[in-house]
């Protein structure tokens, strides 16, 4: 069996859990979540616990086990804590603010990237060389710092861009330092 398919959610206080069918919906209190799942999986919520079971050991069944049992802990801990995307800017006069719900970035072009907040998710910027994307949603949230990401992705030669933090990026080498003489 999957040992993460086996697992059960513990459901934490001021998080309801329903099942109707194929849907999942989980409310807390940072908000509501939905989701449809497979129809080879079984969700229940027993004892204070979601639990979830497959009707066989074929491969598609055990793959399906462990992501339902993962999508749905993602759920119930979106709606609890939240989280969050930092986003780091390097280069020289690279930098990001807010105005209003709008997020400007100015990324070196002849002009400025405006990116709109979706709905669901929350921009900050604490200074001009870091970018925090919140929401419950996890998917919602890297896919939206992913797409930040993509307007300038780190360079190899220098390293100017948008990246994660923490990331690391693999520097190359320059023409000088083929064989310069």
């Amino acid at each position: 069996m999957s040992r993460i398919g086996r697992k059960p959610i513990v459901i934490p206080a001021g998080v309801e859990v329903s099942i109707n069918g194929q849907n999942v919906t989980v409310k807390g209190p940072k908000g509501t979540l939905d989701s449809k799942i497979h129809s080879m999986m079984t969700v229940k919520v027993e004892n204070g616990e979601v639990v979830v079971t497959r009707p066989n050991d074929e491969k598609e069944a055990r793959s399906l086990h462990g992501l339902t049992r993962t999508l749905i802990s993602n759920m119930v801990e979106g709606v609890t804590n939240g989280y969050k995307k930092e986003l780091e800017i390097q280069g020289v006069g690279f930098r990001a603010a807010k105005q209003g719900t709008n997020l400007v970035l100015n990324l070196g072009y002849s002009h400025q990237v405006i990116m709109p907040e979706i709905d669901g998710i929350t921009i900050d910027v604490p200074d001009p060389l870091k970018i925090v994307v919140n929401g419950i949603d996890k998917q919602r949230v890297g896919q939206f710092a992913a797409e930040i990401r993509e307007k300038r992705p780190p360079e190899p030669y220098k390293g100017k861009g948008i990246r994660y933090a923490g990331e690391y990026v693999a520097h190359k080498e320059g023409k000088a330092g083929k064989g310069a003489k």
